[in-house]
């Protein structure tokens, strides 16, 4: 099946990031894409945020993300909207790798990273009821963001892979 191309331009005449994009295989947050942070550390688990109910997929749990800005790359997407929402230190981040959901017209990159250090995450906007270190093995009993719900079992192996110590 054909796609249209990725061209923001002409769905947000404005240049907002913050907006909805439609296409043939839905509809998704981010006039350039989005990004999300899957931070991890060794003895705390993952970073998740339980998503305000007003939201989409409100109530489920998902990683701190949203919206990038044109030409404003993943990874720094990610940790910027994870600073912003759940208080992660950026120099505290070190990248490891990437996962990419790509429809033609949207994509969504989960930037797997690992925390150089413990450190208290606290909701720091509206999207969230809360945040939270969650271990690895309590992850999957969540009711997770339908996006990381299915990914959950990929990403989870490919961060022990990037870094034994996260196994």
């Amino acid at each position: 099946m054909d796609r249209p191309s990725h061209d923001p331009t002409q769905r947000r005449p404005h240049g907002s990031t913050d907006a909805w994009v439609d296409g043939p295989d839905g509809r998704f947050w981010g006039t350039y894409g989005a990004s999300g942070l899957l931070l991890a550390h060794p003895d705390a688990g993952v970073l998740l945020q339980h998503r305000a109910v007003w939201s989409h997929h409100g109530g489920t749990w998902g990683v701190p993300g949203g919206a990038r800005k044109q030409d404003e790359p993943a990874e720094d997407a990610a940790i910027r909207e994870a600073d912003e929402e759940a208080g992660v230190p950026p120099h505290l981040v070190r990248v490891l790798g990437t996962s990419v959901f790509d429809v033609g017209y949207w994509s969504y990159t989960t930037v797997l990273a690992r925390s150089a250090e413990f450190f208290e995450p606290f909701v720091g906007d509206a999207e969230s009821i809360a945040m939270s270190w969650v271990p690895f093995a309590d992850v999957a009993g969540l009711p997770l963001h339908p996006g990381l719900a299915s990914s959950w079992p990929e990403l989870r192996s490919r961060l022990a892979e990037l870094d034994p110590e996260l196994g």
